[in-house]
């Protein structure tokens, strides 16, 4: 069981340092003004700024709750069947490059449940991130990550 006061005081510290995090980043690039107007950092400090100080409110407004129970067993294993397939996709990006991870994850997500076969759920994930793969690359000419595997095949 996790209480609603430790699930505050996580979630503040973690969207806190997200902020502080922002604002270091955009004090790199400039947040004074400069010949051409405002520096390109201002508008990123700014918000890491409000982020911080929502961060700070709720961490304030947390730890003076009374903390209830906010998820009991099952709702932390439904969250976790969440949680560590996103995380896991995000941690293959570097390694696998985003078509690749993406097709895992959406395989993974689709076997998990059960409802399609191994096969169907095989097509659809790579029939999908296919799809994701023309969209930016090819129509808006983005190109994203491609990873570890994505340099050593050469692309």
């Amino acid at each position: 069981m996790v209480s609603r006061r430790n699930l505050e005081l996580i979630t503040a510290l973690l969207t806190g340092a997200f902020g502080v995090a922002v604002i270091i980043s955009s004090t790199e690039n400039g947040i004074s003004w400069s010949e051409e107007g405002v520096g390109s950092g201002t508008f990123p400090f700014l918000t890491g700024l409000v982020i911080l100080g929502g961060s700070i409110v709720n961490l304030v407004r947390g730890a003076v709750s009374e903390g209830g129970i906010a998820l009991h067993a099952p709702e932390v294993k439904r969250w976790l069947g969440l949680f560590v397939p996103a995380t896991l996709f995000v941690a293959f990006i570097p390694l696998l490059g985003l078509y690749v991870s993406t097709a895992l994850y959406v395989f993974g997500s689709i076997a998990v449940h059960g409802v399609w076969s191994n096969v169907k759920a095989a097509a659809f994930a790579i029939a999908f991130a296919a799809a994701v793969y023309i969209l930016f690359e090819w129509m808006f000419l983005v190109y994203l990550p491609h990873g570890w595997l994505g340099s050593l095949l050469g692309w």
